[in-house]
């Protein structure tokens, strides 16, 4: 069964910008009419061209024994060749969730950059999140992909993680959701994307070779529960497995992640690539990996001849290679590929796209704090000086193998040394719109200074002569590497400190992929988060400063106060052995194990309930220039209405949230149902949700079990601050997936 969400009152709409669809997303159906045609297309394969499509390259002139990419190849993650005697096309990847992957500015081209993953899932909308992915797969298509490496939905059990940026939440309802409406959109233009990484990615330090310990219920009612729910609700036609381990088994070749839970328990049919640099060897075939991908980053190329003598020994082994072939060339016929391959060159409509990309990142940015109404400000403001962040050249995205620029590539780009064929991506990227352009803008008669921050003394002094102090924040993140602590880099905190102390007008805006400490925060008047905005960051930061846009984000991570909070006060093995981009082990014995079992399923705000901690910024926050009440709360079986009303004097969107807060007389927090909810001034619209009877239940040896008793629920403004309540009783049921 499916988690639904029904909003009655009309949600957002976003049907003014332009949805690049190709066709419709594959469904279920569309899946076993595939499946049935790749069978018989296996049945026609010769031996030879059995391990044809199990084994991938690099097409990037990245290393010196790199092989020659083939003449139909497109500069980007990877390479499948195809068969052209049976009518199957290549596969021709591309990195990532954010935008068709910059891969160094190899294609001397430029993508749409939408925001960061958990920006987007900053506005709990379905909606942005299916056009965004709609326009990403838009581009791809136009650039000659036919697989997009997307579908990123690992939950945040480390706030530190470098790929947080990356991902969605904390929270399986809420990322499988948004990672589902995502696949969608991108699948819409006939070409094929990924989910990832299964599973239980939760950290870039020893990423290769760290040890993932979780006992079964626990990683079934969120880790995986998050996949489960958006492989339902997207229908992605290949997962990507991860590099970490997982009970002491690679992710790629653990026989429990792929063969038991994957393919046999969420009976998925399409195919399992690997990561790159993620195969440990040929018996990751057997335990149920289909496609070694980017293989010249492993120890070996085992999905071609050493598969196939495998296969010629060993009739199990040559069923296995059947079926990698079928679940490859299911995808392939399921997403259109033979019959309307992707082409270069195809038309972008960037002006269209680059709107999509606003309209996420306006409804993404978090509202903190506002002491006295600061915020919005008033246009005619005389004096704003402007600090930091390199406000004057764009917004900061994330790093790693998502890097994705505008046309043009980056307005500032700060390379952080080192050699090698990922030196590249050690590089801070800033591009869009520079929010210090979009502020002249707003504020066209008002004096705009800009300032660096690097000397404070100068930045103190321009916050003395001016009516309002805006202070930009960054800290990047970056695939391959985790952050040590909260902190910002570079001197900001003591930056922002003396600012707020000379202006006690100063807003804060944040540019970060991951939570921050805010030392300061009692003395800023305003902060926002506006994460990694993507290409128009800096107009939809000003639209917000203004209030041309009412925020409304919400946070779908946990701000903690501090590491002492967190299940584990360091990430594991971080101080242990110096980090690389790959995550390789410094020596082959290297080991490191990190306990998921100490909160077992409670991950984010559910930890934060269970221990009674209040956080910096709980899970679900985010203020709005104008005020909202929710009631008349009614629970009947698994349909949940309630009211959501706006008690203030501007149109505004909050997002309603409703959690299971006990069950059977014990706390349990659990958020079971959402709906983002747009209102004039003055205005009550009726809101309906179905709650997922998984999201109440318990994982067994018999599957997902609802205990008999009483379940209390509640409406909240965040995980902490949480208003009506009811408690309902719920008969004994055994869920069926």
């Amino acid at each position: 069964m499916s988690g639904k969400i029904v909003l009655l009152a009309s949600a957002t709409s976003l049907l003014a910008l332009a949805a690049p669809a190709f066709a419709q997303a594959p469904t279920a159906a569309d899946v076993a009419k595939a499946q049935a045609r790749a069978a018989a297309t296996v049945k026609a394969m010769k031996p030879e061209e059995k391990t044809i499509l199990t084994k991938g390259i690099m097409p990037l002139p990245l290393f010196p024994n790199a092989p020659k990419p083939p003449a139909d190849a497109v500069a980007g993650a990877g390479y499948i060749p195809g068969i052209a005697r049976l009518g199957v096309p290549a596969l021709k990847e591309s990195d990532a969730s954010l935008g068709v992957a910059y891969v160094m500015g190899l294609r001397k081209d430029g993508s749409t950059a939408m925001p960061s993953g958990v920006a987007q899932a900053a506005t709990w909308n379905p909606e942005i999140l299916y056009k965004g992915g709609a326009t990403i797969g838009a581009e791809a298509r136009a650039k000659g992909f036919n697989v997009l490496l997307a579908g990123g939905v690992n939950l945040t059990r480390d706030p530190r993680n470098g790929r947080t940026f990356e991902y969605l939440s904390e929270d399986p309802l809420l990322s499988g959701t948004l990672v589902g409406e995502a696949i969608r959109g991108i699948q819409s233009n006939g070409i094929i994307s990924t989910i990832k990484h299964w599973a239980l990615n939760g950290q870039e330090t020893g990423r290769k070779f760290v040890d993932i310990r979780i006992a079964e219920p626990a990683a079934r009612e969120s880790d995986i529960l998050a996949f489960q729910l958006g492989i339902e609700r997207g229908q992605p036609l290949s997962v990507m497995c991860a590099y970490n381990k997982v009970n002491g088994d690679q992710a790629c070749a653990s026989d429990w992640l792929l063969n038991k839970v994957l393919k046999k328990d969420l009976g998925w049919k399409g195919f399992v690539m690997s990561d790159w640099g993620a195969v440990p060897g040929v018996e990751a075939a057997i335990n149920g990996l289909d496609q070694q991908s980017g293989a010249e980053l492993d120890k070996g190329v085992f999905f071609t001849d050493v598969l196939a003598a495998k296969a010629k020994a060993d009739p199990k082994w040559a069923a296995r290679v059947d079926d990698m072939n079928q679940r490859i060339l299911t995808a392939i016929y399921a997403a259109g590929l033979d019959k309307n391959d992707a082409k270069p060159g195809g038309a972008i409509d960037y002006d269209a796209h680059a709107k999509v990309a606003e309209e996420a990142a306006k409804q993404a940015i978090v509202l903190l704090k506002n002491s006295g109404n600061v915020l919005p400000l008033a246009k005619n403001a005389k004096r704003i000086a402007v600090i930091g962040g390199y406000a004057n050249s764009g917004v900061l995205s994330g790093g790693g193998s998502s890097q994705t620029n505008p046309v043009g590539g980056p307005k500032a780009a700060i390379p952080l040394g080192g050699d090698g064929p990922w030196a590249a991506f050690s590089a801070q990227h800033y591009h869009g719109t520079a929010p210090l352009t979009a502020i002249q803008a707003q504020a066209k008669n008002a004096e705009v200074t800009y300032r660096d921050g690097s000397i404070i003394a100068d930045a103190v002094d321009q916050a003395k002569k001016s009516d309002v102090a805006i202070v930009f924040a960054t800290k990047w993140s970056t695939e391959g590497q985790d952050h040590a602590d909260f902190s910002l880099p570079n001197g900001q905190d003591a930056l922002i400190a003396a600012v707020t102390a000379a202006n006690p007008r100063t807003i804060v805006v944040l540019e970060t992929g991951n939570p921050v400490a805010m030392p300061w925060l009692g003395s800023a008047a305003a902060v926002l988060e506006a994460w990694f905005g993507g290409m128009r960051g800096g107009d939809a930061i000003a639209s917000v400063l203004f209030g041309e846009t009412n925020p409304s984000g919400h946070l779908p991570i946990t701000f903690p106060a501090s590491a002492d909070q967190l299940p584990r006060q360091k990430v594991d093995g971080y101080w242990d052995f110096e980090p690389n981009f790959m995550g390789d082990p410094p020596t082959p014995d290297t080991k490191v194990t990190a306990d998921y079992n100490i909160e077992g399923s409670d991950v984010g705000y559910r930890w934060f309930a269970r221990k009674g901690q209040k956080a910096l910024f709980p899970f679900g926050y985010g203020l709005s220039y104008t005020s909202f009440e929710q009631g008349g709360l009614n629970v009947k079986g698994l349909t949940a209405s309630f009211t959501v009303k706006n008690t203030g004097q501007k149109a505004g969107a909050t997002v309603a949230q409703l959690y299971l807060t006990k069950r059977g007389g014990e706390a349990k927090q659990r958020l079971v149902g959402f709906a983002r909810v747009e209102l004039a001034a003055g205005e009550a619209k009726p809101v309906s949700v179905t709650i997922d009877p998984r999201l109440l239940a318990d994982w067994t040896p018999k599957g997902w079990v609802v205990k008999a008793g009483d379940y209390s629920f509640a409406l909240g403004e965040d995980a902490e601050r949480l208003g009506q309540s009811v408690t309902v009783k719920m008969p004994a049921k055994l869920v069926k997936d």
